[in-house]
């Protein structure tokens, strides 16, 4: 049975998890300890993210990966679910950037997510190297909100 936990120490632990949603390790360290992170464990953690305060209301999930091995089973679902109820009361808003793949913007739009707003260029502008999701440059960070 899967279960998610509050990861309250040595979340750098799971830094090759991590990678996997953000492929920079120094844009993690932008918001891994002034997030909160949560993992999920079903017979050893597959899943794991981050979510931060983003102030006037607002919570961001940072980062949200799965072991590849175990995508497309419901865990990235889980945790978003656990995070909007993790939020509820505390936010009105949940959002998510993400650039603008073929993989990441339909689930967070399978997930109730609606289109917000987009920062232009900004992969170029912040990461050391080209970033490629599903075989597309990323260039823009799409925002996607849940109100909660």
């Amino acid at each position: 049975m899967a279960r998610i936990f509050k990861v309250e120490d040595d979340k750098k632990r799971f830094i090759d998890l991590l990678l996997l949603g953000d492929e920079q390790e120094s844009m993690i360290d932008r918001y891994l300890e002034r997030g909160e992170m949560y993992a999920l464990d079903d017979d050893g953690v597959k899943a794991v993210c981050v979510v931060t305060d983003e102030g006037g209301g607002v919570a961001e999930l940072k980062n949200i990966a799965v072991l590849p091995g175990f995508r497309r089973k419901g865990y990235g679902r889980a945790l978003i679910e656990h995070v909007k109820e993790t939020c509820r009361g505390k936010y009105a808003v949940l959002q998510a950037g993400t650039g603008d793949s073929p993989l990441t913007v339909p689930f967070y739009l399978a997930c109730g997510f609606v289109r917000s707003h987009t920062v232009k260029n900004f992969f170029t502008d912040n990461y050391d190297h080209p970033v490629r999701e599903a075989g597309v440059l990323l260039k823009d960070m799409i925002y996607l909100r849940f109100r909660l």
